[in-house]
Parts: structure tokens; C-alpha cells; sequence
């Protein structure tokens, strides 16, 4: 069985809390009598062989609060299969792996914060083929286009800046990858390119240009901030050691937007300076009403919802307990809520 809302199970914690309630509630019920009077002249003012029926009403009103809150947690059985056609946008994301998406001007490091706001971005798709495309000096793709969004977070979660030899930033690489990988008749295609922007290679506006006539849409996004921060290479301790240049001169990475600003724009699309608050759920509101591409009938298997034959149980042992006396005497006389 399946549920819903399975966070309304955690409610089943009161059960045991019920139950020591009502332990309690004997005991001090006893004690009461106890104090009352003697216990022989108590016994002949109640009727005589009296039937207790409060534990029966309380394993009716455990039972009652258990079906409900099975109910509020919304139960899924009884499977049905249906034939849906499969709508949504391509997009492959471009991330820059390249040293210098090491710096911390985002904390923890550029990398990382990257990785973890494309991993929010796919949360949000639902019908949409991401794929995940990594580079630096040179590129490569990590992932084709899936709908497997679990597949898609696992590749994201391996990425390192390690993988990539050649330093540099081949933007234009990434974008003629993409054109490649893009299904040439689908008309809605987007890439996001991820990346400081620096020490570009390669014309990436001449090939923004031609993915633009292919019907790509690019929007970029500037990682970093702009007065330059150093590059972290290693740790040892405490201390931290620095990428330096053949004069040991410390170096220093900035945001170089310039060229970011102009890849959007020759494809129609957006750029989007995250600087040191990198968030990408703006780009998901830009696209999220681009006109869908169709990728064909699909079985979809779909789960009913059985909440109703649990809350109509719960409500009858409810009405029951209510009904039900505290006890009932040999000579049928009820000694409950209408005594």
C-alpha cells in the first residue's frame, strides 16, 4: 500500500499515548473509590454484577483514530494503466568545471553551490528531458536527454572539476555539443550554461548564433563575483594553498560576464548575473510556459485513492463509541452517558 500524504502517519505516535491515558485514568477511577468509602457499602450502592465496557470502548476508539488517520494519509491501491502522450521542453544544462569554479565567493565553492541549485532546478521539472553537459578546456556529455530525474541528480552528484585535463572554458564546445544532442524536429530546446566566464576559448557567440537558427534558446548564468577572489588548490590543516602563476603570483578569479551577456542574447534568450546568490528558479519560470515538444504515448500507471472506506469505518467506530456505555448491569440497566 501506498500513500499520499504519509507525513499524517507520524500521527500514529499518539496511539501509545492514548493507551497510558487510559491506564491512568483506571488507576486514579479505582482510587477514587477506594476514597469514596468502604468498600462493601460501595459494591451494594452499584448495580450488582456490573459489566465494565470502557476497555471494549477504548480499543473502539483506537481503532477508530488508527482508520482515520490512514485516511488523512490518503491510501493508493488498486492499480489502473493508462495511455498518455508525454509533453515537456529538452533541456540540457552546461556546467563549467574548470579550477576556478573552485573559488569560495559562494559559499561552500562555486562547484558545489552549482551542482546543488541544478539539483532544486530538476526537482522542479515533471514532463521535461534534462541532460547534463560538463566542460572546461574541452567538452563532454555527462548525461543525454531523460525524464529519469533520479538518474539525472545521481550523474550531477558525481561531477568534479577533475575530469577535465585542459583548462579554459569552451563555451563554444558546449554549445556545439548541444546542437548535436538536440532531436532536430522538436521545437521547444534550451540550454542553461552555468560558468564564471573566464579565460574564454573558441568564437561561443558565433556558435550561439547557429544554435540559434536551430531553434536553441540559451539562457546564461554568471557564477562568482566580479572583484576577483583566489583559487583554492589544495588543503593541508588549517592553511589553505593557492593556484599560482609561473611568477608565484597568486591567481585571481572573477565573474567575466561580457561574453555571457551576448550568448543569451543571440539566441533570444536570457542572461542572469547570480554573482555570490546563485538561484535558478527563475529560469524555470521562463520556461516553464514555453510551448511543449511531444514524446509520444507513454503507459502511465496511476494508483486510486481508498481514503473513503477508511474515513467511513473511522466514523462508524466513532458513533459506536459514543453510543456505548461505561457499563452495563446484569439487569440490563445502561450506566453510561443516558443513565
Amino acid at each position: 500500500m501506498r500513500f499520499a500524504n504519509p507525513d499524517f502517519l507520524w500521527a500514529f505516535l499518539l496511539v501509545p499515548f492514548f493507551v497510558l491515558l487510559y491506564i491512568f485514568l483506571s488507576a486514579a477511577r479505582k482510587n477514587f473509590y477506594k476514597k469514596f468509602g468502604d468498600k462493601v457499602v460501595v459494591e451494594k450502592l452499584l448495580p450488582l454484577e456490573l459489566f465494565n465496557v470502557r476497555p471494549l470502548k477504548a480499543v473502539i476508539f483506537l481503532s477508530a483514530f488508527s482508520l482515520l488517520i490512514i485516511a488523512l494519509a490518503r491510501p493508493l491501491f488498486g492499480v489502473k494503466t493508462e495511455m498518455t502522450e508525454r509533453k515537456g521542453i529538452d533541456i540540457f544544462v552546461a556546467l563549467d568545471i574548470s579550477k576556478s569554479m573552485l573559488a569560495e565567493d559562494i559559499a561552500p565553492n562555486r562547484i558545489v553551490r552549482a551542482k546543488f541549485e541544478i539539483s532544486k532546478l530538476i526537482d522542479m521539472f515533471s514532463t521535461d528531458r534534462i541532460g547534463l553537459i560538463v566542460f572546461a578546456g574541452t567538452s563532454f556529455i555527462q548525461m543525454p536527454l531523460t525524464l529519469d530525474y533520479g538518474v539525472a541528480k545521481m550523474y550531477l552528484e558525481s561531477v568534479n572539476v577533475d575530469w577535465i585535463s585542459s583548462q579554459g572554458t569552451d563555451i563554444s564546445g558546449a554549445i556545439e555539443l548541444a546542437r548535436k544532442a538536440f532531436p532536430k524536429n522538436n521545437t521547444s530546446k534550451v540550454m542553461i550554461i552555468i560558468s564564471d566566464g573566464e579565460e574564454m576559448q573558441g568564437d561561443a557567440v558565433k556558435s550561439a548564433k547557429l544554435a540559434a537558427q536551430d531553434g536553441i534558446i540559451i539562457y546564461t548564468v554568471g557564477v562568482g563575483s566580479e572583484r576577483g577572489v583566489p583559487i583554492p588548490e589544495r588543503k593541508t590543516g588549517n592553511s589553505v594553498v593557492y593556484k599560482k602563476d609561473k611568477n608565484e603570483n597568486i591567481v585571481m578569479t572573477k565573474l567575466n560576464p561580457k561574453t555571457l551577456e551576448e550568448i543569451a542574447i543571440a539566441t533570444n534568450g536570457k542572461y542572469f548575473s547570480a554573482g555570490i546568490d546563485l538561484n535558478l528558479s527563475e529560469i524555470y519560470k521562463e520556461i516553464s510556459n514555453m510551448e511543449k515538444n511531444s514524446f509520444g504515448q507513454a503507459k502511465q500507471v496511476k494508483f486510486n485513492e481508498q481514503y473513503q472506506i477508511f474515513l467511513f469505518l473511522a466514523l462508524i467506530l466513532f458513533i459506536l463509541e459514543y453510543f456505548l456505555p461505561d457499563a452495563i448491569s446484569k439487569r440490563n440497566e445502561w450506566k453510561g452517558r443516558f443513565s
